[in-house]
């Protein structure tokens, strides 16, 4: 039987390399039978928490009702969650970072998401491994937190511009972290 999963991507750049990996992901685990459900953050309007701990009071998620509150309840059907995205200034990228702040809510709230699985797919210019580690450590370290089994990432180096992971075999990695599942 598959899994539920849900994908965020961070990237606003719909033909970019995170974009490649995250479909070949994407068809590879249907492939395997799991029903993904997908949420191209940089595409919707998703702010920061505000901090304000009132989550769940409105019956939603967020009191600030914006699009995150479509994603918690697939986060919270979901047997795993993927978070793909290219590495912007050594880091998470704005576009994905809010949904990832607002899994707060989810804790305030009270919901139980702990048994989850995750998994990473991150790209980025530089051909440093390093430059992972501003991406990689907080999503390892909110798996952790949230009792997440973290089942693998797929970090690809090298690449820029449109097309330059099919210099590489990041899609092939991708592609491969569905059998994780």
């Amino acid at each position: 039987m598959g899994k539920k999963i849900v994908v965020i991507t961070g990237s606003p750049r719909k033909n970019g390399n995170s974009f490649a990996m995250t479909d070949a992901f994407v068809r590879a685990a249907e492939d395997r039978g799991h029903s993904v459900t997908r949420f191209d953050a940089a595409m919707m309007r998703i702010g920061g928490c505000h901090a304000c701990e009132t989550c769940y009071r409105s019956g939603k998620a967020c009191s600030f009702d914006d699009d995150f509150n479509s994603i918690a309840p697939a986060i919270l059907e979901a047997d795993a969650i993927v978070f793909t995205m290219p590495v912007y200034w050594y880091s998470i990228p704005s576009q994905i970072k809010g949904v990832i702040d607002r899994l707060f809510s989810l804790v305030v709230g009270g919901k139980d998401i702990a048994g989850k699985e995750c998994g990473l797919i991150a790209c980025c210019e530089e051909s440093d491994m390093s430059v992972f580690d501003g991406v990689r450590g907080p999503i390892e370290r909110m798996a952790n937190l949230n009792k997440w089994i973290m089942v693998g990432a797929v970090l690809i180096p090298g690449v820029l511009n449109v097309g330059d992971i099919s210099k590489t075999d990041g899609c092939r990695q991708a592609a491969a972290l569905a059998d994780r599942f």
